[in-house]
């Protein structure tokens, strides 16, 4: 099983970026993304749960950043626009095979696979 996460780059306040997972060798309910930048914990950044009906967001990245799954391709994808050089960090997928609950889906322990972390630097 593995989780292998793309997009990263660095980009200009204001700019946009779209990050990519791509998962392989089971399927998941659950896919979310996390950050972490350095000297600070990793922060839950948003997740989608099922077909993709289902997504939430942590409060400072709503309105820009948008979550979105292709199950036939087994990829989530994190469209983030009018980027902050306070979102610059190392960017995690995440993925559980079963539905997180609304109340864990921000909680690191509850995903069981996670990818290697893309690098998004965002400059001022």
């Amino acid at each position: 099983v593995q989780l292998q996460a793309s997009g990263g780059g660095l980009v200009q306040a204001g700019g946009s970026l779209r990050l990519s997972c791509t998962a392989s060798g089971r399927t998941f309910s659950t896919m979310g993304w996390f950050r972490q930048s350095p000297g600070k914990e990793r922060e839950f950044v948003t997740a989608i749960r099922g077909s993709g009906a289902s997504s939430t967001y942590t409060d400072s990245v709503k309105g820009r950043f948008t979550i979105s799954r292709d199950n036939a391709k087994s990829t989530v994808y994190l469209q983030m626009n009018s980027l902050k050089p306070e979102d610059t960090a190392v960017y995690y997928c995440a993925a559980n095979p079963l539905v997180i609950i609304l109340s864990q889906l921000a909680m690191a322990r509850s995903y069981s696979y996670w990818g290697q972390g893309t690098l998004v630097t965002v400059s001022s």
